[in-house]
């Protein structure tokens, strides 16, 4: 087995002038680096590890061997990346800085909210207004609840709980993606008007999603899962949770690349809470930096995630707005260009005051290291 390569921000600054010398913009956002560790892996194994400053770069990746050099370059290239923005109907989503996705559940069952908008066509549209007036960037639209042990359902029910709210949602100009993983779904949800397709079986699941989704070229955020078919929660077993989870980002992205979908139209996910166990959350919460390595906008989902009552003597769901605020904070201190949450409007807040301090207007970089 060829050997792996992974290039690992792992110290951060406020201004691109660091005590190392330097910093690179991560991933064209908010977000500065200033030294980075170069990771190796053998047949699932780690064989080396080293650090390094940004201006050391050059010299430690030119002096890998041939088999490394051409990834360890694109790597590289793929953390100082400028994104363009999502192009969804009349708006644009600039991925300069984060945006914040609400969750609109349509759904008996999901673990946070279930039934609350089920067959409450209004009261569904009038959340979804809240949440856009409260400052989310676009409205994620899902008709199965994907937590552990939920029952399958059909895709026609799905269909007839999330096409009338899209279309009531696009006719009022708002952005809008589509959580879904079958194709059925998927084509009706965009014909209704949405503008984004959110797969949390990252194209695995439907054969056809992949045509559907290349088709129409739309975005598509393709997130991390072990299982597949009824259960995406099976079979989530690594050697390294973090370096596994990214070349299984890596190999759907390639597939999704060749299934003919425009790389520059995908978003990753980590998966957080599919899969994973509590520790194996952490690691990757803590890791997502290394996901820019990919080239890819990040999407992070933890938004009152099973990990927060974990932590927090088993706070139920709707008791898990600190935790949920933190882990988004951790998300836009990562260069996370997009956050999926319940509390658009305190998360807005957050990310507002997060925005702030890095505001080169408001502080003078230029004196904290005095």
């Amino acid at each position: 087995m060829a050997q792996k390569l992974y290039i690992r921000p792992i110290a951060f600054a406020e201004s691109p002038q660091s005590e190392e010398g330097g910093a690179i913009r991560l991933a064209g956002g908010l977000v500065y680096v200033s030294r980075f560790a170069l990771i190796v892996r053998d047949g699932g194994k780690v064989v080396s590890r080293r650090r390094f400053s940004a201006d050391e770069a050059n010299a430690v990746l030119g002096a890998l061997p041939d088999a490394l050099a051409a990834e360890a370059a694109a790597q590289w290239a793929n953390l100082k990346a400028l994104h363009g923005p999502l192009i969804c109907g009349a708006r644009m989503l600039r991925l300069d800085q984060p945006q914040v996705m609400g969750i609109l559940n349509v759904t008996p069952d999901s673990f946070s909210d279930g039934g609350k908008f089920l067959d409450k066509p209004e009261a569904a549209l009038e959340h979804a207004a809240g949440m856009l007036e409260a400052g989310a960037a676009i409205i994620d639209v899902g008709g199965e609840s994907t937590r552990p042990g939920a029952p399958a359902v059909w895709e026609g029910d799905e269909v007839k709980r999330v096409v009338p709210v899209i279309a009531k949602l696009a006719a009022s100009g708002a952005a809008i993606s589509i959580d879904s993983r079958r194709s059925t779904v998927i084509a009706e949800a965009l014909a209704a008007g949405a503008h984004i397709v959110n797969d949390v079986s990252a194209l695995r699941h439907d054969p056809r999603s992949m045509e559907v989704v290349a088709a129409s070229g739309v975005p598509v955020v393709l997130m991390h899962a072990p299982g597949a078919e009824k259960d995406l929660h099976a079979d989530g077993h690594y050697a390294d949770v973090v370096l596994d989870v990214f070349d299984g980002l890596r190999e759907r992205r390639d597939a999704a690349v060749a299934g003919g979908i425009a790389r520059e139209k995908i978003l990753l996910d980590p998966g957080i809470g599919f899969g994973k166990s509590l520790a194996e959350n952490l690691a990757l919460i803590n890791a997502l930096p290394l996901f820019h390595s990919l080239g890819q906008p990040l999407l992070l989902g933890a938004s009152r995630k099973r990990m927060i009552g974990a932590l927090s003597g088993e706070a139920p769901a709707h008791q898990r707005l600190g935790g949920s605020l933190l882990l988004a904070a951790k998300g836009f201190d990562a260069g996370a260009q997009m956050v999926r949450v319940h509390d658009v409007a305190e998360t807005v807040q957050a990310l507002r005051v997060w925005r702030g301090l890095r505001d080169a207007a408001l502080t003078d970089f230029s004196q904290l290291g005095a």
